[in-house]
């Protein structure tokens, strides 16, 4: 009789965990972004950032992955001048192409900043992956600033640690 109730109990839980499954939904900061329709002829200049994150960490004997989440901030750090993000998109440890996360331009005003989100629950990318941020502005500055913030924890242990992004490519049109 113990089995009969046991093998019940089992089989009720089995068809409860189904029907609540979720779907998986990827969510970004609250922030609004401002998408905005420029004329690139007055864009002079155009930069390409790579930025290294990492969706995971090995740890203890190399075996084993501690799992994070990755925010990419993206700040215009000028005073006056805005700055277009015209893509951002994510690649895995091998170079292959994830996920984009805008389609379409970003205006980013004097001193605003962007976040874009890699959810701790990704684990595809590992700990190669990275990011690949275009953006330009009316004239030359060096007035964006990219950094990658990973953070996780497991039971009482935390990490957390940062990454600066760098030039790959610019630009200057006339």
């Amino acid at each position: 009789m113990k089995y009969v109730i046991l093998m019940f109990i089992l089989a009720l839980y089995a068809c409860n965990s189904n029907e609540n499954q979720q779907v998986e939904i990827k969510s970004h900061p609250s922030h609004i972004y401002t998408y905005t329709d420029i004329d690139s002829s007055s864009l002079k200049y155009y930069e390409t950032d790579y930025v290294p994150v990492y969706s995971d960490i090995y740890h203890r004997d190399g075996t084993r992955r501690f799992l994070l989440t990755t925010t990419i901030s993206i700040r215009n750090n000028s005073l006056v001048d805005s700055a277009y993000i015209l893509r951002a998109t994510y690649y895995d440890s091998y170079g292959k192409e994830l996920h984009d996360y805008i389609d379409s331009t970003i205006l980013l005003s004097p001193l605003e900043s962007i976040e874009f989100v890699v959810e701790e629950t990704e684990d595809i990318g590992g700990a190669g992956a990275n990011f690949i941020i275009n953006w330009a502005a009316k004239e030359y500055s060096d007035q964006i600033l990219i950094q990658s913030i990973m953070i996780g924890s497991y039971g009482q242990q935390g990490i957390s640690f940062l990454s600066n992004s760098k030039v790959i490519k610019s630009v200057k049109k006339k």
